[in-house]
């Protein structure tokens, strides 16, 4: 018996020895670079994504580490005079590997006083003497190529394996191209790479090609953001992460090895904002009735969040919640969306009549029972408790109520145009003062742009009535709410706006 439980604990010590001897060989693959291969804390703030952030996706994790030492705003030298790439070196173990790209701060300049990242064009040995306005330090500048170099030298003197990437392309065209850099940045990588002897990845072509195969109208908006020719969006950094799987497969490096045969991309939640209201913000299908929800996600960084648009004609804070329209989109909400919400202009009609869409006026808790022609009694609330109702569920969902006051009507009483602001407008604003959320005073901000253009002007944004636009008035409508939006800033629905300059 004493003979089989040594034999026992001596094939466990072997087991343990064997775990250990594997786990010590596990390799690490270290990213380093700039915010196109890690953007922040690696965490989408903004919607920035590097392709760093991707790459372990495409990587067996259970036979390689993955770590991204990358960091926005650095180039191939302040990577290293900030210290970033030091301790990645130490930590470098033989048959580990380091994928390098850099270039897209280094044409920046060599020296002032907010900066200061520029490294000298090409690959020479050249050097400038600085004292540095920035860090206060005397410094020797070098060539891109000498800090690439160095950078391989010293990965390659610890055993580990580097490989060289050409920056990503920005997103600029010209006649349906994107530009390439293999005459500046990717040439100069690729230069070092040979002169090393160590694996290079034409990325920024391979990532152009890809560009162009797509489109601009694709890319644009998809890939990268409206605002932003240089970072990713997720899928973007997926594209370029699937492009550096891409040339190590068409490599002879061994890290190929490790890549995963068919891999599985999971990708960041994109939000939802949700918005309700009536005709003056649905899309109506009429050319003279286009409600400003038709023209809002022009507005919005489409790559990250999806725009409903649920508003429906005809509607009342009443009876958007009685026809069960309300439902539909509680049942969708998530954690972490928004919800827009405007009603008031059908709020004033007939309580107990026909259409029987009005509310009762006011903010309090009465109600009025009303019997419906064939379906009922209903119990008919105030404007402000059903306000506050939308607000409370659309908190209790983990999402964010924002309400606006409704558009202003063409009414011009004494040459100004008319504002409900003892009446709805009034009652918007108090059921966020009671309930929470954010309220955004759209009447009045609409209101001063009618009387900026004037009567006459304005008079050709309602060719049906006084309360319904056509198209020009949906996009002057829908751009004054993404304005109003990006003035919130306590809410993080600002960052996915987008106003393009004029």
């Amino acid at each position: 018996m004493k003979l089989v439980k040594l034999f026992s604990l001596f094939v466990l010590a072997i087991c343990f020895v064997q775990c250990e001897k594997l786990n010590a060989q596990k390799p690490t693959v270290y990213c380093v670079g700039d915010s196109t291969v890690k953007n922040g804390q690696g965490k989408g703030d903004g919607g920035l994504w590097g392709w760093g952030d991707y790459i372990d996706q495409y990587l067996d994790t259970t036979q390689v580490d993955v770590e991204n030492h990358a960091l926005g705003g650095t180039s191939s030298r302040t990577f290293q005079s900030k210290g970033l790439w030091q301790p990645v070196l130490d930590s470098l173990q033989k048959g580990d590997y380091v994928l390098i790209q850099f270039g897209h701060n280094d044409n920046g300049a060599l020296n002032d006083d907010s900066r200061a990242r520029g490294t000298i064009k090409g690959v020479g040995e050249e050097s400038e003497e600085i004292d540095n306005m920035l860090t206060g330090e005397h410094e020797v500048v070098h060539s891109y190529g000498w800090y690439i170099r160095k950078v391989v030298t010293e990965a390659k003197s610890k055993g580990a394996i580097p490989v060289l990437m050409s920056p990503i392309p920005r997103n600029d065209w010209k006649d349906g191209s994107v530009p390439r850099n293999d005459k500046s940045y990717g040439l100069w990588a690729k230069q070092i790479a040979e002169e090393e002897g160590v694996t290079f990845i034409n990325l920024n072509d391979k990532m152009a090609s890809a560009m162009e195969a797509k489109g601009e109208d694709l890319v644009t908006g998809h890939l990268f953001y409206k605002r932003d020719h240089t970072h990713t969006s997720a899928k973007g950094a997926v594209l370029a992460a699937s492009l550096i799987a891409e040339g190590l497969t068409e490599s002879d490096n061994s890290l190929k090895h490790f890549l995963l045969e068919d891999p599985e991309v999971t990708l960041p939640r994109k939000r939802n904002l949700f918005i309700i209201g009536d005709s003056t913000v649905a899309d109506n299908g009429q050319d003279g009735k286009t409600g400003w929800g038709v023209y809002l996600p022009q507005h919005i960084d489409t790559t990250r969040m999806t725009v409903h648009n649920k508003a429906r004609g005809g509607r009342s804070s009443r009876t958007f919640r009685y026809e069960e329209l309300w439902d539909a989109v509680k049942s969708e909400l998530e954690p972490g969306d928004f919800v827009l919400m405007q009603f008031g202009h059908n709020d004033g009609g007939n309580v107990d009549k026909a259409k029987y869409r009005g509310s009762l006026k006011g903010m309090s808790d009465e109600t009025q029972e009303v019997q419906r022609d064939s379906s009922g009694i209903e119990t008919v609330h105030t404007y402000g408790w059903y306000m506050k109702q939308y607000i409370k569920e659309t908190q209790e969902a983990g999402a964010t109520p924002i309400v606006l006051s409704m558009i202003p009507r063409n009414e011009w009483p004494d040459g100004k145009v008319e504002r409900p602001t003892d009446s709805y407008v009034k009652w918007a604003k108090e059921a966020v003062d009671e309930a929470g959320g954010f309220y955004l005073n759209l009447n009045e901000a609409v209101a001063q742009k009618y009387e900026a253009m004037g009567k006459d002007s304005v008079k050709a944004l309602f060719p049906d009535d006084h309360t319904h636009t056509n198209h020009d008035g949906a996009k002057l409508n829908a751009l004054t709410v993404a304005e109003l939006i990006e003035g919130l800033r306590q809410s993080d629905l600002r960052d996915y706006v987008f106003i393009k300059e004029e």
